[in-house]
């Protein structure tokens, strides 16, 4: 009995000391939790108008290196996409983007680890129009267009260390698109703001030289 309570006292201090050192490597994927449909119709006098209906899902894998004790570098890769419906009509947005980031764990000398991050980098948001019962000409109002422009995230969370490689993340973040162009002399600027919450696990792959001394 002494051995068995022994060895699980071994592997629980384990788990709050064999990670995010220095050569190891992590593979993540979140997603945005809920993967929201949202219904919205309005009623005048009884009547309904403008029944509206909005889906939204995102995914966001990633790669990193622990350049030092606690402190990842690496590429995250993002896509989002979000469709309105509403009175027969559809707007669908997808936006993939690619962000160099950085991201600081705390060690607590537990199995949570709370982290901190930011990234900057490119997307592109790809517009797809399909406007019925519209007034306006319709050639105007379906279609897709594309656009190009400047990406940056941050964001913070606990890691939670189920073994001594897999963790589950929860936490926060908030995403801003931005985009400049010129047409016919005028100056037209978009930007898009995210803030969402997000779940996913992480896998850590450990330094040759710390598998090697196991």
């Amino acid at each position: 009995m002494k051995k068995l309570l022994l060895a699980g006292a071994v592997a629980l201090f384990g788990l709050s000391n064999a990670q995010m050192t220095k050569g190891d490597w992590i593979i993540s994927g979140n997603t945005g939790m809920g993967f929201n449909n949202i219904n919205t119709n309005t009623k005048v006098n009884g009547t309904k108008y403008d029944e509206t209906k909005v889906n939204s899902f995102s995914i966001s894998p990633s790669v990193g290196y622990f350049v030092i004790d606690g402190l990842a570098v690496g590429i995250d890769l993002g896509f989002n996409t979000n469709t309105t419906k509403s009175d027969g009509s559809k707007v669908t947005l997808s936006t993939f983007s690619v962000m160099p980031t950085a991201t600081y764990y705390f060690n607590t000398d537990s199995k949570f680890f709370p982290f901190v991050g930011a990234g900057i980098g490119y997307a592109s948001t790809k517009t797809k129009f399909n406007i019925s019962n519209s007034i306006a000409d319709p050639l105007l109002w379906s279609g897709d267009t594309t656009t190009d422009g400047l990406a940056w995230k941050a964001k913070a969370g606990v890691t939670f260390m189920a073994t001594q490689s897999l963790g589950i993340n929860l936490g926060l973040s908030f995403d801003q698109f931005s985009n400049k162009e010129t047409y016919s002399g005028i100056d037209y600027k978009t930007t898009r703001n995210t803030f969402g919450v997000n779940v996913g696990f992480s896998y850590f792959i450990k330094a040759k030289a710390q598998k090697s001394d196991k």
